[in-house]
């Protein structure tokens, strides 16, 4: 008698959690089994709870030791231009993935009217706090030497390499974390034979109006 009342109720399905329905695999009439036959394993529903997102980032590792829980965050969506979402980090793997070296953390967001859907893709932009500034420069001004990564710039009209730390590379461009101090005259394009103290006439260049 028992066995046959477990059994039937299995006949309601009771959601863990308060949410939406965003998929059903199963119909009226189909045949429902335990998964213990050896067939095909489906799930009957998909729920989601949106009142509260969880939004997943990985943040470069030169990031992870400011990254810590509670620290604040905005959001934005392609969808919504213009708005930004507010949202808080709750905890992180404390882990570097090996693979990407970022840190995976997990960003609580409050929605309770459900204008944010789940499983959009955001930007997050995290408030870290500290006074670290950071370059952007082209890939061409960067120059691999075996004693390691070089920017080359003028001064007093002389070639001089800088030894720089690179951040996160974007490409066309990449980010210096440690280096300059921003007040320096690039050189783009250096060529390899370049060597500290050579002399570096700059090329004065003309605007459409003829003005040098």
């Amino acid at each position: 008698m028992k066995q046959l009342e477990a059994l039937q109720s299995f006949e309601k399905i009771y959601a863990p959690f308060d949410g939406t329905i965003t998929a059903r695999n199963t119909d009226v009439g189909a045949l429902v089994d335990s998964g213990s036959s050896g067939g095909v394993k489906t799930d009957l529903f998909h729920l989601s709870q949106v009142d509260r997102l969880r939004v997943y980032v990985n943040v470069p590792e030169e990031y992870s030791q400011a990254t810590t829980s509670g620290l604040a965050a905005d959001l934005t969506l392609a969808e919504f231009p213009g708005t930004t979402f507010a949202g808080k980090l709750v905890r992180t793997s404390e882990a570097i993935n090996y693979e990407t070296r970022t840190l995976l953390a997990e960003v609580d967001v409050t929605n309770p009217t459900g204008k944010l859907l789940s499983g959009s893709y955001a930007e997050v932009h995290f408030k870290v706090p500290g006074n670290v500034s950071t370059y952007i420069l082209p890939t061409e001004t960067l120059l691999f030497r075996k004693e390691g990564l070089r920017v080359t710039v003028v001064k007093d009209n002389k070639a001089q390499l800088l030894p720089v730390t690179p951040g996160r590379d974007f490409g066309d461009t990449i980010e210096i974390i440690s280096g300059l101090q921003g007040n320096e005259s690039v050189i783009m394009s250096p060529p390899d034979s370049v060597v500290n103290g050579e002399k570096v006439q700059i090329a004065q260049t003309t605007t459409a109006g003829g003005a040098q």
